[in-house]
């Protein structure tokens, strides 16, 4: 535990102002994601852009390329989240269970994939897993965009993994950033659950 402490005391002293600004957004934005509020978007937005440059410097590719899609989905989120279903603010539906598995399907292709090309091409940190934790992390995002209860399970699973991961790679505030993340999903389990609709029906992909 002392080794730890020594290590996690070294890491934040040499984390950069990027990481630094980066992580506070993330947790503002779960924390006004939580609350459905669509600011969350604008936080995502930005500190998605400052995790592009982060993890590109981690040599973590595909988590890099991921935040690329993060920013560009806070634009879908915010507009999405404005326009709702008939003009309404959008409301929290679930997904069956035959959706997401289909949804896990199209993960472990197209990780098995971008994988195989991240070993061959380049020199890419534990490629099955980063690979995993992008393609998932494209998944849970949709979800959270069209505000799809079921998102907080896929978090769950993608951000404990997450945290393995950014341990390896000396990540440490970023690693600390996700344990945080880990008891925040718990809280937006509780709180979107008391917002779901009775009778929620399944939304349509188009």
């Amino acid at each position: 535990m002392n080794e730890l402490s020594v290590q996690l005391e070294s890491a934040w002293r040499s984390t950069g102002g990027i990481e630094i600004v980066a992580a506070v957004l993330a947790v503002v934005y779960l924390l006004l994601a939580i609350k459905q509020r669509r600011g969350c978007w604008v936080a995502a937005f930005v500190s998605s852009c400052l995790y592009v440059w982060v993890l590109f410097g981690a040599r973590l590719y595909m988590e890099s390329a991921l935040n690329a899609f993060y920013a560009a989905m806070a634009v879908y989120g915010y507009w999405q989240w404005s326009r709702g279903e008939e003009g309404r603010q959008l409301r929290i539906s679930r997904w069956p269970p035959a959706r997401n598995a289909l949804g896990l399907l199209g993960v472990v292709g197209l990780s098995c994939v971008s994988s195989f090309f991240l070993r061959r091409f380049t020199p890419a940190a534990w490629p099955f897993v980063d690979s995993m934790v992008t393609w998932a992390s494209v998944f849970a995002t949709l979800l959270v965009a069209r505000k799809v209860y079921e998102n907080w399970h896929w978090w769950l699973v993608i951000d404990s993994v997450s945290l393995c991961l950014y341990f390896n790679r000396r990540l440490y505030l970023t690693m600390l950033l996700f344990g945080l993340y880990l008891l925040m999903i718990v809280v937006g389990m509780r709180e979107w659950r008391r917002s779901l609709r009775p009778m929620a029906h399944v939304p349509q992909l188009a």
